[in-house]
């Protein structure tokens, strides 16, 4: 087995150096943010997820580990950072001694987790999927400081902004039989319509439903105590 343990990624200088460089581009281009902290939720849902459904300690591993590196691609361009992450994380892992078949499905499942080209490809791949499309949080907006050193989160002119503002609760879980992964939220319609949730996550949904199904499992998705989807 290998000695390339999720705890030594997260420890990592280099893995961080790129996290904190990708978010920082995104921070200019005006996405939410793509830090250190959502790594580490996306790692524990994608371990969580597995873990559930009594997959091998080292496979829930392997996921915490794409999941925390899946975003680095960032740190090149927005565009095709999926693919881009894994080319980067093929290189990281090799150079750590990593073995090739665990390699392969983590830079595969890293260059299938964007919405616009992903699949389901292989467990890890599903896990983190349904990782990252489900990490809606408020403490995801970017703030602006103002002229007294007051911050205001920036929801008016964004969608995704206002959407994941307007998100004062989420969960993610498993229902009572373990046969669905169910994402729980509670949206502040004041300030972001359920409607606008559908508008820019319909998608991810989706892909959510398909990475669920390669698990064996149902996708469910609860929107202020109703069952949606």
């Amino acid at each position: 087995m290998s000695n390339v343990t999720y705890k030594y990624i997260r420890q990592n200088k280099d893995i961080q150096t790129y996290i904190d460089h990708a978010d920082a581009a995104l921070s200019t281009i005006g996405y939410t943010e793509h830090s250190k902290a959502h790594a580490e939720k996306a790692a524990e849902t994608a371990f969580m997820i597995l873990s559930e459904l009594n997959y091998s300690e080292r496979i829930c591993e392997l996921a915490q580990i794409a999941a925390y590196m899946h975003d680095i691609g960032n740190v090149i361009n927005r565009n095709d950072h999926a693919q881009t992450g894994a080319v980067m994380a093929f290189r990281l892992l090799d150079c750590m001694g990593m073995p090739a078949d665990e390699i392969a499905v983590v830079v595969s499942a890293i260059g299938n987790h964007d919405e616009k080209t992903a699949s389901p490809v292989n467990p890890i791949a599903a896990a983190i999927i349904l990782a990252d499309k489900t990490d809606v949080r408020r403490s995801r907006v970017r703030h602006t400081v103002l002229g007294g050193g007051e911050r205001e989160p920036d929801v008016a002119q964004d969608v995704h902004d206002r959407v994941n503002y307007a998100c004062v609760r989420s969960s993610v879980g498993f229902s009572k039989d373990k046969e669905a992964i169910v994402l729980d939220l509670v949206i502040d319609e004041e300030i972001s319509s359920i409607m606008e949730y559908f508008e820019i996550f319909l998608d991810r949904m989706v892909l959510c439903r398909k990475a669920a199904e390669t698990l064996k499992a149902r996708f469910e998705l609860i929107m202020n105590n109703s069952k949606v989807l």
